[in-house]
């Protein structure tokens, strides 16, 4: 498999076939084949369909770290089912955020040779929470189809390729079409009804209507045929219409709204939604019925009330890029659902008639999230080539879903992995350049779409500069647009040339009045930056610099607290005659990178030694902070002599008149080499492990003493034990062994047994074996601290009793 962005996208081996036909067995209303992009830690959608393409745009890719269900699905290499909206707000709350309807998905890991990506399936809401037995085993199937059709393409030597826009599954590849025949007698019987008829397809686009449609829509059937009714009819351009039918779509369940075409003709539109598209049917509304009082122009409050049901879907929906325009009108076949399509009967008892509403604010309607009718509107969110268009709800969503990501991100790398991974694609940009501003100049914290040598020639500039725009537009916090390269040379006659670009946003990153850096997204031919899309790229301009002030502050604090859990920790371990030692400390993947857990092996005397391991509570500087402490005093009271139970005592009163708010577990064993015994002392931490020269394995049961620092007067038992040479003592923080839902007994126990399997005669390699026990490193939320001690032949009066 190539990670790299493949040019336009096509369909090799049947695979997109064999995603619709898993759409036709499921009865999935949308499904989508996301590749893993393993080198990028990314899922990219390649295949798609079922939804509008502009819906694909905030999930189109996903980072495998992120809080989603394809993600999670990959990382645990097991379905993730969500069964309801509830549980999608409980497990998914940015998911539960971004599209407002009730679905039910599912997230299967497609894995054959090797693990290639997730499959993707929603249905609409209404459905039951949980799966039957016969429903995983459909699902399962459906995977493990995918896989073998990859696993083959791959063996031929046409691997899957990440593409910059995802493959759609048009209505035709969906469903199985109909004859001419049955067309025409379709469109006559449209024609003889008394409303006006007309059907869309699923990027919204008209592909038939009637001459009745057609009259009471104030349009012309030949201009109206390739438009979207909300693009082509000026008095249907309130966004609130076009979200009606993206309801429709997503939810699979009729939708209902009046609107009022100039001056006063108020018309009812009923949507009746499949896999296919959306029929409508448009009955005139009279006088008394309608909501609201007309107006000469568009009405000043409309009544729309849709259908909708409740909210939300999958954290990575998945979307339909553009189907063929304006087609002639095909008969829909009953979609392959897993429960009976609802007739218009059913539908008009879920959806109240116009004349039993109350009055409605259009853009305050039942069903909209309420967010959505304040954010801010977007034209150009879309990543992918579209008419320049007003505001859509839609395009709100994904602004929410874009605020809603920027909050997650902890770093400064995750700020620009963010930007490049989905704002960009979501503007159709190529190129960015990140800068913070440091001690006078702009110093870029991270790039995409330039070549190094340019980068070198930006980086650095001075916060003044008239080299570029950046200068000006942080100066004076107004963004800068430059939608052709004779634009820009007009001003900054250099910046074209050393850029290579061809339209630029310089967009000024400014929290409290206080200049953090630009963002400047660019493109590779002239792109005209409309009103609406300046006005959503300056908003995201402000949230994208406060996640970036939130990140470098996370930075400076990150590096350092390591920094100084690195210095407290020992750089070398001391070599003595007679024992081999090796020792290794692992972050916790998740959360600030450093912890208190510590290790060490301190000389005591030409024939002892001790080996202590320890963890201190929490993960911040504070922890990082004791850990040298208590390694410090243990070391103190060991060098000075002091019997192992007697080292722990000391240091446990040291805690107490620190009163440091944070407690320590510790073990600690004194090794007589001449006698070849160990002396171990436990401070309620976790039990060694013995492996014996004879390949058995067990763990080393210590009486555990009080935690350090919780009660002055505590005593720490002795444990005696022999250390023959070839044996190997294991110490070892919780991290090694804790896990969600796993008694951590068993856990300690099932250790023991591997390691009675693995051979000691390198170290480094038994470290590496342990530490791949405790699982793959994104699952890791804990510490890992880890000290090998074996004992070798050779020493002088070996095993000797007094």
């Amino acid at each position: 498999m190539s990670g790299g962005e493949a040019g336009p996208p096509r369909d090799t081996g049947g695979f997109d076939a064999a995603v619709a036909e898993t759409m036709r067995r499921t009865g999935a209303s949308v499904a989508a084949f996301y590749l893993l992009v393993p080198e990028r830690e990314l899922l990219q959608m390649v295949t798609v369909g079922g939804v509008p393409a502009d819906l694909a745009a905030p999930w189109a890719r996903v980072a495998l770290a992120s809080p989603a269900p394809v993600a999670d699905a990959a990382r645990e290499r097991s379905m993730v089912w969500v069964g309801d909206h509830s549980e999608l707000t409980r497990r998914y709350p940015r998911s539960a955020v971004s599209l407002p309807y009730q679905l039910a998905l599912a997230a299967l890991p497609v894995e054959g040779d090797r693990l290639w990506g997730v499959l993707l399936l929603i249905w609409p809401g209404g459905r039951p929470p949980r799966t039957t037995r016969r429903e995983r085993s459909n699902l399962a199937s459906s995977s493990r189809r995918l896989a073998r059709l990859l696993d083959e393409a791959a063996d031929a030597g046409r691997p899957p390729t990440a593409p910059r826009m995802p493959r759609v599954l048009g209505a035709e590849d969906i469903r199985r079409p109909a004859g001419p025949p049955y067309l025409m007698a379709a469109a006559d019987f449209a024609e003889r009804l008394p409303e006006g008829c007309c059907a869309l397809d699923l990027q919204g686009r008209v592909t038939f209507v009637t001459a009745r449609g057609a009259a009471l829509l104030g349009g012309d059937p030949r201009t109206l045929l390739g438009t979207r009714p909300w693009q082509s009819l000026p008095w249907l351009g309130d966004p609130v219409y076009e979200d009606r039918y993206r309801a429709a779509v997503i939810s699979r369940r009729p939708v209902v709204f009046t609107a009022c075409l100039p001056p006063d003709r108020w018309l009812e539109f009923r949507l009746y939604p499949d896999a296919s598209g959306v029929s409508v049917r448009i009955t005139p509304v009279a006088a008394d019925r309608h909501i609201g009082t007309p107006a000469q122009h568009a009405p000043a409050a409309p009544a729309v009330t849709p259908g909708v049901p409740d909210t939300a879907p999958d954290a990575a929906p998945t979307a339909a890029s553009a189907a063929p325009a304006a087609e002639p009108a095909e008969p829909k076949a009953t979609p392959a659902t897993s429960e009976p399509p609802e007739t218009p009967a059913e539908a008009a008892t879920d959806v109240p008639s116009s004349a039993s509403r109350a009055p409605q604010d259009a853009f305050a309607a039942p069903g909209l999230p309420p967010a959505a009718d304040a954010a801010v509107a977007n034209a150009a969110v879309s990543g992918y080539p579209a008419t320049l268009a007003p505001a859509r709800l839609g395009q709100l969503y994904q602004l929410l879903h874009l605020a809603a990501a920027l909050t997650e991100t902890v770093g400064v790398r995750d700020v620009v992995d963010l930007i490049a991974d989905q704002i960009m694609p979501a503007f159709g940009a190529q190129g960015l350049v990140l800068s913070t501003a440091e001690s006078g100049r702009l110093r870029i914290t991270g790039s995409r779409g330039y070549p190094p040598e340019v980068i070198e020639r930006l980086d650095g500039l001075p916060l003044d500069t008239r080299f570029t725009p950046a200068g000006q537009a942080l100066a004076s916090g107004v963004p800068s647009f430059f939608g052709h390269p004779d634009e820009m040379a007009r001003f900054y006659p250099e910046a074209p040339r050393v850029s290579g670009k061809q339209a630029w946003a310089f967009l000024p990153l400014i929290v409290s009045a206080h200049p953090v850096g630009i963002c400047v997204i660019t493109y590779e031919r002239p792109h005209d930056f409309p009103a609406e899309e300046r006005a959503v790229l300056t908003s995201l301009a402000g949230l994208i610099a406060q996640a970036l002030d939130r990140a470098r502050l996370y930075d400076a604090k990150h590096q350092l607290a390591h920094g100084l859990q690195q210095a407290l920790l020992p750089h070398r371990l001391p070599d003595t005659e007679g024992l081999s030692v090796a020792a290794r400390y692992l972050p916790a993947t998740r959360g600030m990178d450093i912890g208190g857990d510590f290790y060490d092996v301190v000389r005591i005397d030409a024939g002892s030694v001790a080996a202590v391991i320890g963890d201190v509570q929490g993960h911040n500087v504070a922890a990082a902070a004791l850990m040298g402490q208590v390694r410090t005093a243990v070391h103190t009271h060991a060098t000075a002599g002091a019997a192992p139970e007697e080292v722990l005592a000391r240091t446990n009163r040291l805690l107490v008149d620190l009163e440091p708010g944070l407690f320590t577990t510790c073990l600690y064993a004194q090794i007589d080499l001449a006698r070849g015994r160990a002396r171990l002392v436990s401070a309620g931490h976790p039990p060694p492990l013995l492996r014996r020269p004879d390949g058995s394995a067990r763990r080393v049961d210590v009486p555990p003493g009080p935690a350090l620092g919780i009660d002055e007067g505590a005593a720490y038992p002795v444990t005696e034990i022999d250390l023959p040479p070839g044996a190997v003592l294991v110490l070892y923080t919780d991290g090694l062994v804790e896990r969600a839902e796993t008694d951590i007994e068993e856990a300690i126990d099932q250790l023991a047994g591997r390691l009675a399997t693995w051979s000691t005669e390198d170290p480094e390699r038994l470290l590496e074996l342990l530490i791949g026990h405790a699982g793959p490193a994104e699952r890791r939320t804990d510490d890992i601290a880890l000290l090998l001690v074996q004992r070798t032949s050779g020493t002088a009066g070996a095993d000797e009793r007094p």
